[in-house]
């Protein structure tokens, strides 16, 4: 059960209730981790903006990639749910890479470098080494693009802490675990 209140719908205020009718736009319904964050509008757009914003700095399939890696190495049940839908859904990923990618892998070597360092960089608390680093750019990654990795997966780091501490009720399937031994 989540922890956090959920504001009734007539309690969010306008701004907010018009990011939500926005995000139900976009995904066809408005997740349970956008109205308890609606609570506090200010973080609602926060995160929105965040969101639009990193959708711009790598393809579709990086960023659901890392959004896996990322929630997997953060242990959330929420939103390995909801980013295995958005990434099957409207990412065109497979089943069988949307469980590469969580344990830090993908069919796709260059992407599964993303997600590699992604969950190198949640794991380290951004203490990477330099073999490290450089398995990301010997991956074909720039310093610019490195940099887009990092925030990405702070983006979802975000969201992983907030849908952690409130314990957000699933409203979408659950997903499995995944064998870890599968990256190695």
């Amino acid at each position: 059960m989540s922890r956090l209140n959920v504001p009734p719908s007539e309690d969010v205020p306008a701004g907010a209730q018009r990011i939500l009718e926005n995000v139900g736009a976009q995904l066809g319904f408005v997740p349970n981790m956008f109205k308890t964050i609606a609570s506090n509008p200010a973080v609602l757009e926060v995160v929105t903006t965040l969101q639009s914003t990193l959708s711009r700095v790598l393809d579709a399939k990086t960023r659901h990639s890392i959004a896996l890696a990322v929630s997997q190495a953060n242990g959330c049940s929420y939103c390995l749910a909801m980013h295995t839908y958005v990434a099957t859904e409207f990412g065109g990923m497979s089943g069988d890479d949307i469980e590469l990618v969580r344990v830090g892998s993908s069919v796709d070597p260059k992407r599964a470098a993303a997600a590699r360092f992604a969950q190198q960089v949640v794991d380290s608390r951004g203490r990477v080494s330099d073999a490290e680093l450089a398995g990301v750019r010997g991956a074909g990654y720039t310093d610019p693009q490195i940099l887009a990795i990092i925030a990405v997966a702070v983006q979802f780091l975000l969201t992983n802490f907030i849908n952690n501490v409130n314990q957000t009720d699933l409203d979408i399937l659950a997903v499995g675990s995944v064998d870890t031994a599968v990256a190695q």
